[in-house]
């Protein structure tokens, strides 16, 4: 490891950045470095600028990850090599504005239960149910169930900030049955082959895919259209875009308003203490 990776790193760490972050931008300089064979210390304003044009018209990334380089970019010229001069020339990029893929309460039903294996389909369940990412889900402890409360403790989520979600009737026996069939020996709710550790992202995304095409579903779907699914059918089901917010652990209220340009307002489809009522998957599943 150069010094330069440690001084990043440690610039990071102190500023509590979440281990993935940390990750994420040591890759993208690295990438950075090794596209130019030289150490970013040695690189200015000209490189960066041709960099981004390499990684729009040659590499065709998408725009998360363009947006990833950069901000990795400004981290360690802003922070670590303290040239902040060199910030003012990383422009970002314009992002293009793209509604999220939402499923109807139908479609949820018949993609959770193209899920043949309990555990991931209990994750994925509780994503739609609770409105969590994936890693949050993922990193659910056995404490964080509060059934006599009905709601979840998700503890350190994007952002580094706690907050408190949904626990419907319906996944809280979903979580039951699950527990009696797992027993699981772990702090983890979901733990994975080593059960010092959560089961990892991969695992359930295969099953996404997977579902998909069994589901027959001609949307795009990823883990992460459950936490849509999740705040559309509570938009649609009349909750205040506030309180959807604040499930959502959402810094801006702008940010969720884009649920509002999905939602199809009609009244009575689902309740905000029991989204997966209506779906009919605890009994239709296999358990």
């Amino acid at each position: 490891m150069t010094e330069l990776r440690r001084r990043m790193i440690a610039d990071l760490r102190i500023r509590n950045y979440s281990p993935r972050t940390i990750d994420c931008y040591t890759r993208c300089v690295a990438a950075f470095a090794r596209h130019f064979t030289k150490s970013p210390s040695d690189l200015g304003p000209e490189h960066i600028r041709r960099y981004q044009t390499y990684l729009v018209e040659t590499k065709h990334i998408s725009w998360s990850a363009f947006n990833q380089a950069v901000c990795a970019l400004r981290f360690l010229y802003n922070t670590t090599l303290g040239r902040p001069g060199i910030v003012e020339d990383i422009p970002f990029p314009r992002q293009p504005s793209r509604l999220p893929v939402v499923l109807s309460p139908a479609e949820v039903a018949r993609f959770l239960a193209a899920i043949p294996n309990l555990k991931h389909r209990t994750v994925l369940m509780t994503m739609y149910a609770a409105g969590l990412r994936l890693e949050e889900a993922l990193h659910l402890r056995v404490t964080d169930v509060d059934s006599a409360r009905q709601c979840l403790r998700v503890e350190q989520g994007k952002g580094q900030k706690d907050r408190y979600s949904l626990l419907p009737p319906t996944l809280l026996e979903q979580l039951r049955t699950y527990w009696k069939a797992s027993r699981p020996k772990s702090a983890w709710l979901f733990p994975g082959q080593r059960a010092d550790a959560p089961l990892h992202p991969t695992a359930i995304q295969r099953q996404c895919r997977l579902a998909v095409l069994r589901a027959g579903l001609a949307k795009r779907v990823t883990t992460h259209t459950m936490r849509h699914c999740f705040a559309t059918h509570l938009l649609e089901s009349g909750t205040d875009l506030r309180t959807i917010q604040l499930l959502l652990g959402h810094h801006s209220l702008q940010t969720s308003a884009v649920y509002l340009h999905v939602a199809t307002p009609r009244e009575g489809i689902l309740r905000t203490t029991d989204l997966l009522a209506g779906t009919g998957i605890i009994s239709s599943a296999h358990q």
